[in-house]
Protein backbone atom coordinates (compact mmCIF):
# COMPACT_ATOMS: atom_id res chain seq x y z
CA UNK A 1 0.00 0.00 0.00
CA UNK A 2 1.41 3.81 -1.25
CA UNK A 3 2.65 5.49 1.94
CA UNK A 4 1.38 9.29 2.24
CA UNK A 5 5.03 10.37 1.57
CA UNK A 6 5.20 8.45 -1.63
CA UNK A 7 2.04 10.42 -2.86
CA UNK A 8 3.63 13.60 -1.62
CA UNK A 9 6.57 12.60 -3.70
CA UNK A 10 4.67 11.99 -6.85
CA UNK A 11 2.75 15.07 -6.71
CA UNK A 12 6.02 17.05 -6.05
CA UNK A 13 7.13 15.98 -9.63
CA UNK A 14 4.60 18.61 -10.98
CA UNK A 15 7.44 20.56 -10.59
CA UNK A 16 10.85 21.40 -12.76
CA UNK A 17 12.30 21.89 -9.35
CA UNK A 18 11.76 18.64 -7.80
CA UNK A 19 12.06 16.54 -11.48
CA UNK A 20 15.51 18.22 -11.32
CA UNK A 21 16.79 17.20 -7.85
CA UNK A 22 15.43 13.41 -8.41
CA UNK A 23 16.19 13.31 -11.92
CA UNK A 24 12.75 12.19 -12.82
CA UNK A 25 9.47 12.68 -14.65
CA UNK A 26 6.14 11.37 -14.09
CA UNK A 27 3.80 9.40 -16.46
CA UNK A 28 -0.01 8.61 -15.76
CA UNK A 29 -2.01 5.88 -18.06
CA UNK A 30 -1.85 2.86 -19.60
CA UNK A 31 -0.37 3.98 -23.11
CA UNK A 32 1.83 6.57 -22.34
CA UNK A 33 3.21 4.12 -19.36
CA UNK A 34 3.63 1.23 -21.64
CA UNK A 35 5.20 3.57 -24.60
CA UNK A 36 7.77 5.08 -22.23
CA UNK A 37 8.48 1.25 -20.00
CA UNK A 38 10.98 0.42 -22.76
CA UNK A 39 12.62 3.34 -23.14
CA UNK A 40 13.03 4.72 -20.05
CA UNK A 41 14.29 3.18 -16.69
CA UNK A 42 11.34 2.76 -14.40
CA UNK A 43 11.68 3.79 -11.06
CA UNK A 44 8.79 3.14 -9.37
CA UNK A 45 4.87 2.57 -10.18
CA UNK A 46 2.18 2.97 -8.37
CA UNK A 47 -1.63 1.41 -9.59
CA UNK A 48 -4.35 -0.11 -8.78
CA UNK A 49 -4.51 -3.71 -7.94
CA UNK A 50 -6.67 -4.83 -10.96
CA UNK A 51 -4.18 -2.71 -13.36
CA UNK A 52 -1.33 -4.51 -11.63
CA UNK A 53 -2.76 -7.49 -12.45
CA UNK A 54 -3.77 -7.04 -16.02
CA UNK A 55 -0.46 -6.24 -16.55
CA UNK A 56 2.35 -8.29 -15.06
CA UNK A 57 4.59 -7.35 -17.71
CA UNK A 58 4.92 -3.71 -16.98
CA UNK A 59 5.26 -4.26 -13.43
CA UNK A 60 8.18 -6.52 -13.72
CA UNK A 61 9.83 -3.71 -15.35
CA UNK A 62 9.50 -1.42 -12.50
CA UNK A 63 11.92 -1.56 -9.54
CA UNK A 64 9.58 -1.04 -7.31
CA UNK A 65 5.82 -1.04 -7.11
CA UNK A 66 2.80 -0.08 -5.07
CA UNK A 67 -1.35 -0.63 -4.97
CA UNK A 68 -3.66 2.08 -4.95
CA UNK A 69 -6.81 2.12 -3.42
CA UNK A 70 -8.99 4.61 -5.95
CA UNK A 71 -8.97 7.41 -3.35
CA UNK A 72 -5.67 7.35 -2.77
CA UNK A 73 -5.31 7.47 -6.87
CA UNK A 74 -7.12 10.67 -7.09
CA UNK A 75 -4.96 11.87 -4.36
CA UNK A 76 -2.04 11.04 -6.36
CA UNK A 77 -2.78 12.11 -9.53
CA UNK A 78 -1.91 15.44 -11.43
CA UNK A 79 -4.85 14.56 -13.84
CA UNK A 80 -8.33 15.70 -13.35
CA UNK A 81 -9.55 11.88 -14.32
CA UNK A 82 -7.09 9.70 -13.26
CA UNK A 83 -5.79 6.73 -15.17
CA UNK A 84 -5.15 3.72 -12.73
CA UNK A 85 -1.83 3.78 -12.60
CA UNK A 86 1.38 6.55 -12.07
CA UNK A 87 4.92 5.64 -13.13
CA UNK A 88 8.43 7.57 -12.12
CA UNK A 89 10.95 7.23 -14.89
CA UNK A 90 14.35 8.42 -15.04
CA UNK A 91 15.24 11.53 -17.02
CA UNK A 92 17.49 11.14 -20.24
CA UNK A 93 20.03 13.60 -20.99
CA UNK A 94 20.51 14.49 -24.44
CA UNK A 95 23.34 16.52 -26.23
CA UNK A 96 22.32 18.13 -29.75
CA UNK A 97 23.18 15.85 -32.71
CA UNK A 98 26.49 16.88 -34.79
CA UNK A 99 25.47 18.89 -37.85
CA UNK A 100 26.44 16.03 -40.32
CA UNK A 101 23.54 13.27 -38.91
CA UNK A 102 21.24 15.97 -40.78
CA UNK A 103 22.80 15.47 -44.63
CA UNK A 104 19.97 13.13 -44.99
CA UNK A 105 17.47 13.91 -42.40
CA UNK A 106 14.87 16.32 -41.24
CA UNK A 107 15.15 18.33 -37.83
CA UNK A 108 12.87 20.16 -35.89
CA UNK A 109 14.24 23.50 -33.93
CA UNK A 110 11.71 24.76 -31.94
CA UNK A 111 12.69 28.26 -31.00
CA UNK A 112 10.55 29.13 -27.26
CA UNK A 113 7.96 27.20 -27.60
CA UNK A 114 6.24 27.79 -24.19
CA UNK A 115 2.87 25.53 -24.02
CA UNK A 116 3.28 22.32 -23.08
CA UNK A 117 0.13 21.20 -24.62
CA UNK A 118 1.87 22.54 -27.55
CA UNK A 119 5.60 20.96 -26.95
CA UNK A 120 3.46 17.78 -26.24
CA UNK A 121 1.48 17.74 -29.41
CA UNK A 122 4.82 18.64 -31.86
CA UNK A 123 6.49 15.42 -29.82
CA UNK A 124 3.58 13.30 -31.30
CA UNK A 125 3.88 15.43 -34.78
CA UNK A 126 7.49 14.51 -35.30
CA UNK A 127 7.02 11.15 -33.94
CA UNK A 128 4.10 10.32 -36.70
CA UNK A 129 6.18 12.08 -39.32
CA UNK A 130 9.35 9.97 -38.27
CA UNK A 131 11.78 12.95 -37.20
CA UNK A 132 13.53 11.42 -34.94
CA UNK A 133 15.87 15.04 -33.47
CA UNK A 134 14.20 17.92 -31.70
CA UNK A 135 16.55 20.75 -30.64
CA UNK A 136 14.62 22.96 -28.00
CA UNK A 137 16.25 26.28 -26.98
CA UNK A 138 16.88 27.44 -23.75
CA UNK A 139 13.05 29.34 -22.92
CA UNK A 140 11.42 26.17 -24.28
CA UNK A 141 8.91 24.37 -21.71
CA UNK A 142 10.54 21.74 -20.35
CA UNK A 143 10.10 18.41 -22.38
CA UNK A 144 9.38 16.39 -18.76
CA UNK A 145 6.63 18.47 -17.08
CA UNK A 146 3.92 16.16 -17.09
CA UNK A 147 1.33 17.96 -19.28
CA UNK A 148 3.93 17.61 -21.83
CA UNK A 149 4.52 14.07 -21.44
CA UNK A 150 0.57 13.84 -21.32
CA UNK A 151 0.28 15.38 -24.41
CA UNK A 152 2.75 13.85 -26.31
CA UNK A 153 1.00 10.47 -25.44
CA UNK A 154 4.01 7.89 -25.11
CA UNK A 155 5.49 9.35 -28.59
CA UNK A 156 8.59 10.98 -25.96
CA UNK A 157 9.84 7.19 -26.46
CA UNK A 158 10.75 7.63 -30.24
CA UNK A 159 12.12 11.09 -30.27
CA UNK A 160 15.95 12.37 -28.97
CA UNK A 161 15.26 15.96 -27.29
CA UNK A 162 18.24 18.14 -26.84
CA UNK A 163 18.31 21.71 -25.54
CA UNK A 164 21.25 24.37 -26.65
CA UNK A 165 21.52 27.86 -27.75
CA UNK A 166 20.08 27.42 -31.11
CA UNK A 167 21.66 30.04 -32.38
CA UNK A 168 25.14 29.18 -31.99
CA UNK A 169 24.11 25.67 -32.92
CA UNK A 170 22.60 26.90 -36.03
CA UNK A 171 25.68 29.07 -37.11
CA UNK A 172 27.89 25.97 -36.80
CA UNK A 173 26.25 24.81 -39.27
CA UNK A 174 27.45 24.55 -43.03
CA UNK A 175 26.69 26.96 -45.68
CA UNK A 176 24.86 25.06 -47.78
CA UNK A 177 22.45 23.56 -45.31
CA UNK A 178 18.65 24.42 -45.62
CA UNK A 179 17.41 26.16 -42.50
CA UNK A 180 13.30 26.32 -43.21
CA UNK A 181 11.24 29.02 -41.14
CA UNK A 182 7.80 29.90 -41.26
CA UNK A 183 6.94 33.39 -41.26
CA UNK A 184 3.79 35.83 -42.28
CA UNK A 185 5.59 37.20 -45.42
CA UNK A 186 7.39 34.10 -46.46
CA UNK A 187 7.15 31.95 -49.25
CA UNK A 188 4.20 29.92 -50.02
CA UNK A 189 5.24 26.42 -49.07
CA UNK A 190 2.83 25.16 -51.58
CA UNK A 191 5.13 26.72 -54.26
CA UNK A 192 8.68 26.42 -53.54
CA UNK A 193 11.10 23.58 -53.60
CA UNK A 194 12.01 21.52 -50.21
CA UNK A 195 15.07 19.36 -49.40
CA UNK A 196 14.22 15.92 -47.45
CA UNK A 197 17.07 17.05 -44.81
CA UNK A 198 17.87 20.19 -43.30
CA UNK A 199 15.97 21.78 -40.27
CA UNK A 200 12.80 23.09 -39.77
CA UNK A 201 12.24 25.95 -37.40
CA UNK A 202 9.10 26.80 -35.31
CA UNK A 203 9.11 29.73 -32.87
CA UNK A 204 7.38 31.03 -30.15
CA UNK A 205 3.56 30.96 -29.97
CA UNK A 206 3.12 35.12 -29.61
CA UNK A 207 6.28 36.67 -31.18
CA UNK A 208 7.14 33.94 -33.67
CA UNK A 209 10.95 33.27 -34.62
CA UNK A 210 12.85 35.69 -32.73
CA UNK A 211 15.16 38.10 -35.01
CA UNK A 212 18.60 36.36 -34.15
CA UNK A 213 17.67 32.72 -34.87
CA UNK A 214 15.64 34.36 -38.45
CA UNK A 215 18.86 35.53 -39.78
CA UNK A 216 19.95 32.07 -39.97
CA UNK A 217 17.24 31.24 -42.20
CA UNK A 218 17.82 30.43 -45.91
CA UNK A 219 13.94 29.81 -46.95
CA UNK A 220 11.16 31.78 -45.35
CA UNK A 221 8.34 29.99 -46.02
CA UNK A 222 4.25 30.44 -45.26
CA UNK A 223 1.30 28.59 -45.02
CA UNK A 224 -1.34 30.26 -47.11
CA UNK A 225 -5.20 30.40 -45.68
CA UNK A 226 -7.73 29.24 -48.22
CA UNK A 227 -10.33 31.46 -46.77
CA UNK A 228 -10.33 33.55 -49.16
CA UNK A 229 -13.04 36.61 -49.62
CA UNK A 230 -13.97 36.71 -45.63
CA UNK A 231 -12.43 37.43 -42.53
CA UNK A 232 -9.67 34.65 -41.18
CA UNK A 233 -7.51 34.73 -38.19
CA UNK A 234 -3.92 35.24 -38.81
CA UNK A 235 -1.78 32.70 -38.09
CA UNK A 236 -2.10 28.95 -37.02
CA UNK A 237 -1.50 27.41 -33.83
CA UNK A 238 2.00 26.47 -33.63
CA UNK A 239 1.15 22.80 -33.36
CA UNK A 240 -1.24 22.85 -36.32
CA UNK A 241 1.04 24.56 -38.31
CA UNK A 242 3.96 21.90 -37.50
CA UNK A 243 1.63 19.23 -38.52
CA UNK A 244 1.04 20.90 -41.99
CA UNK A 245 4.79 21.79 -42.84
CA UNK A 246 6.10 18.55 -41.93
CA UNK A 247 2.97 16.73 -43.98
CA UNK A 248 4.28 18.68 -46.91
CA UNK A 249 7.64 17.99 -46.57
CA UNK A 250 6.92 14.28 -46.78
CA UNK A 251 4.34 14.25 -49.13
CA UNK A 252 7.34 16.33 -51.08
CA UNK A 253 9.55 13.32 -50.38
CA UNK A 254 7.49 10.38 -51.30
CA UNK A 255 6.93 11.93 -54.99
CA UNK A 256 10.08 12.73 -55.02
CA UNK A 257 10.76 8.26 -54.46
CA UNK A 258 8.23 7.54 -56.68
CA UNK A 259 9.95 9.85 -59.44
CA UNK A 260 12.90 8.50 -59.33
CA UNK A 261 11.52 4.77 -58.86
Amino acid sequence: MISKQKIKFLRSLEHKKFRDIHNSFLAEGDKTISQLINHFSCEYLAATQPWLDANPHIAALAKETDTLTPQQLSAASLLKTPQNAIAVFKKKTATPPTPSVFTKKLCLVLDSIQDPGNLGTIIRISNWFGIKHIICSPATADVYSPKVIQAAMGALAGISISYTDTTEYLSSLPQDTPVYGTFLDGDNIYDVPLSNHGFIIMGNEGNGICDRVADLVTQRLYIPSCNTGSATVESLNVGVATAIICAEFRRRETLQTSIHS
